[in-house]
């Protein structure tokens, strides 16, 4: 593997040299690995207008770190997440913005949907004032436009290279990354600020909505709710959060002396093409098969494999079925799953699981899957980690799943750095 990476140029490899993350249980990469090792729930009792009672992972980080009370009246909540998270990520990168070319900076965010809870909310205000269109706000269009999100960072940050977000449904996250990296490829930024973020828990029709396919989740305690792989779940925790990374060209990333947390080595995007909501096991395995043989690897190179799995019936068994068939003769992988802990953050989930497991890399650690109390048989495979975590001599390879309405599937495997 790694004379194979030998062979491509430094401008050819991809690094992550930075993290920004909120998540329901934790602000920053650290607080939110140990609360992932320590079986620490984010997932909380909600009520939300015309749903009433329910549960959600929602996100408290510091909105005031880098927006004023004026930038927050006048934007979006997932502008908001999204302009936290990439500020963490730059400030962990190192990157000051004063002494860069801000025009070869690019910043690509992965969204499920936008604009829902802006448009909600101006719906809901306006039949107060008998619908009379005058107290429509004129901040709607901006707030609702589907690059909102990275535009906001664009705006607060002067960056004035390319910027746009990436409708990829729950795959979103995996596919910001992936188009990030593909432009630093193609030269045409020198840095990617990318991933993916979520404003859900926001929007009642999103709850409605799952209400109405009895997929919402339902439990007598908050964090026993999402339990993805255990035969008693019952549907989906929505969440809001996300994770957005700094990614560099190899080279620039040496030429700083930037801390490298790891190397994208491989990924791929398809679709099932059979159905809206059902996924389809044959088309997510050969996703992952495609990912690996980008990399160059095999099924045994992979330590740890991060499911998408969110807790729906069909959907944890037909992901499992496809882990089966392209891990299952492999004792050296281990699979976990992020979603028990924190809920479903939508287009958030890919880039927020895939930060669960960066820091395996330096403790050598596979955080478990939660409330994985009676295993589903239909759900069985190989070296799930449910209970404690499983400690490795060394974790070299990961692979994150991130699968959406519509059948899009991504895979995203990322590898160890062990220099040039």
């Amino acid at each position: 593997m790694q004379s194979q990476l030998k062979e491509k140029s430094a401008s050819q490899r991809i690094v992550i040299t930075g993290v920004g993350l909120t998540s329901p249980n934790g602000n920053h990469l650290q607080e939110y690995r140990d609360n992932l090792l320590n079986g620490v729930s984010g997932i909380k009792d909600y009520n939300i207008r015309y749903i009433g009672d329910t549960f959600a992972g929602a996100c408290d980080f510091d909105k005031l770190k880098y927006q004023t009370k004026k930038e927050l009246r006048v934007g979006t909540r997932a502008g908001s997440v999204s302009i936290y998270c990439a500020g963490e990520a730059l400030a962990d990168a190192g990157i000051d913005l004063d002494t860069v070319d801000k025009s070869r900076i690019g910043v690509f965010v992965g969204t499920t949907e936008h604009g829902n809870v802006e448009t909600e909310n101006e719906v809901y205000n306006l039949s107060k004032f008998d619908y009379d269109v005058k107290y429509w706000t004129h901040h709607h269009n901006p707030r609702t436009v589907a690059n909102n999100p990275a535009g906001e960072v664009t705006v607060k940050f002067g960056i004035t290279g390319p910027h746009y977000c990436l409708g990829a449904a729950c795959a979103a996250g995996n596919v910001g990354l992936i188009n990030g990296l593909q432009q630093l490829l193609l030269g045409e930024v020198d840095l990617a600020v990318a991933g993916g973020i979520s404003e859900s828990i926001h929007t009642f029709g999103i709850f409605a909505a799952f209400k109405s396919q009895g997929a919402l989740a339902e439990n007598e305690s908050a964090e026993k709710a999402s339990r993805p792989f255990d035969k008693d779940r019952n549907g989906i925790v929505i969440s809001e959060g996300g994770a957005l990374y700094t990614l560099e060209r190899l080279d620039d990333a040496l030429s700083r002396g930037a801390k490298i947390y790891a190397e994208i080595t491989g990924y791929h995007i398809n679709s099932d093409a059979t159905n809206f909501v059902l996924p389809n096991n044959v088309r997510q395995a050969e996703c992952m098969h495609k990912a690996l043989d980008k990399a160059g690897l095999s099924a045994d190179d992979i330590q740890i494999v991060n499911t998408h799995a969110t807790g729906t019936s069909a959907g944890d068994i037909e992901e499992s079925k496809a882990i089966n068939a392209v891990f299952g003769d492999s004792a050296n992988t281990y699979v976990n799953n992020t979603k028990g802990f924190i809920g479903h953050a939508m287009g958030g989930a890919g880039a927020l699981e895939l930060a669960g497991n960066l820091l395996a890399f330096e403790d050598g650690l596979v955080h478990p899957c939660m409330n994985v109390d009676n295993p589903d048989p239909a759900c069985e495979v190989r070296n799930l980690v449910a209970g404690d975590a499983v400690k490795l001599e060394a974790v070299d390879h990961i692979l994150n799943n991130s699968f959406g309405m519509l059948g899009i599937n991504s895979a995203l495997i990322v590898s160890r750095f062990l220099g040039e």
